[in-house]
């Protein structure tokens, strides 16, 4: 299967463990000029616009403005998985060739924060009337469904920031257990609360990532830790709530966004006309889609199903050939339909 090749051939830029083409790296620009190659291969109009976005036209159409976009993003996180961004790109040369209508746009920096999205919008870019993004499911709910493909609804919400637990410093060996005023421990009581407050909000995750912990010496109790936050939800009032429960003073945020009905319709025709399964499912992870939808664009996803349990964002993220194959006859049904 060609699109299996040239997974394989993307992986192996960085010598690995993994993938690594990190946005800015040598690596990123080796996975850019390969897949301008398979553009030109396939018989696209290749353009590459001023943010570094790479364009493949069906030729005859005019650049950038064709009805419809599909792909998604080639850079990686450190020691990644085969799939993540770069199924999207290659799938979708396969799409539009086929389909032989629309383009397909691999954005740079996608995995640091849709940088190149998000540049084509701020520089007021031509976007299209359609962008569709193919992309693995990074979880296992398609898997537990025992289906081979999803349709996304919404992309999730996003807030970051971070808490301060105060304590106070003390030596290891002489203070007392129940005269201390130990600022780990704290946190770790603020952790479980943090958990069981989105527990409490359907649809709704947090995720304490990171601890610093001050000063930081094995023989001192603990007087202060800052724990990164990062709490995400499908809608804006639960995002709003889980946010109140967890009490933190967002640094960042990204607001939902939701699909555009006409795509899920799409997908879903093009789904069920091969008697497959309709599992319809929330994104908890960001997308060049999201950022698309959110200035206007019509935009959806297909989501193929995620294997070994859904891990990504690693060497063991899996998904099959076959699921791949469906994926791209659906993409090709569905730029012909929205096309059209």
């Amino acid at each position: 299967m060609r699109i299996s090749e040239r997974l394989e051939e993307l992986y192996a830029i960085g010598g690995g463990p993994g993938a690594n083409r990190p946005h800015g790296s040598a690596g990123e620009d080796e996975a850019f000029e390969i897949v301008a190659a398979w553009m030109r291969e396939a018989g696209l109009a290749v353009e590459v616009e001023p943010d570094g976005n790479l364009f493949g036209h069906v030729q005859g159409s005019e650049l950038k403005t064709g009805p419809v976009w599909t792909g998604s993003h080639l850079d990686t996180v450190p020691a990644g998985g085969r799939f993540d961004g770069a199924l999207g790109v290659v799938a979708g040369i396969e799409a539009v060739e086929g389909a032989g209508v629309g383009s397909v746009v691999a954005f740079r920096g996608e995995e640091v924060g849709c940088i190149g999205s998000r540049a084509l919008v701020a520089h007021d870019g031509v976007l299209p009337s359609v962008f569709l993004e193919l992309h693995v499911e990074q979880g296992p709910v398609l898997e537990r469904a025992g289906a081979p493909l999803g349709v996304v609804t919404s992309i999730a919400g996003m807030a970051r920031g971070e808490l301060l637990v105060e304590g106070t410093a003390g030596h290891a060996g002489t203070v007392p257990m129940d005269g201390r005023r130990d600022a780990l421990v704290a946190a770790a009581t603020e952790i479980l609360r943090i958990r069981d407050a989105a527990s409490a909000i359907p649809g709704a995750v947090a995720t304490v990532g990171e601890l610093d912990v001050e000063p930081g010496a094995g023989n001192v109790i603990p007087s202060r830790v800052r724990l990164s936050l990062d709490a995400r939800a499908p809608d804006r009032v639960r995002l709003d709530a889980l946010v109140q429960a967890v009490g933190f003073a967002p640094g960042y945020r990204t607001e939902p966004v939701t699909m555009a009905g006409e795509v899920q319709s799409a997908l879903r025709a093009e789904i069920e006309a091969r008697g497959l399964p309709l599992v319809e499912l929330s994104s908890g992870a960001g997308h060049d889609a999201g950022i698309l939808a959110a200035a206007g664009v019509k935009s959806g996803m297909l989501f193929v199903r995620s294997l070994n349990g859904g891990v990504s964002h690693c060497p063991e993220e899996l998904s099959s050939e076959e699921d791949i194959a469906l994926a791209t006859e659906v993409l090709v049904g569905v730029l012909r339909r929205l096309a059209g």
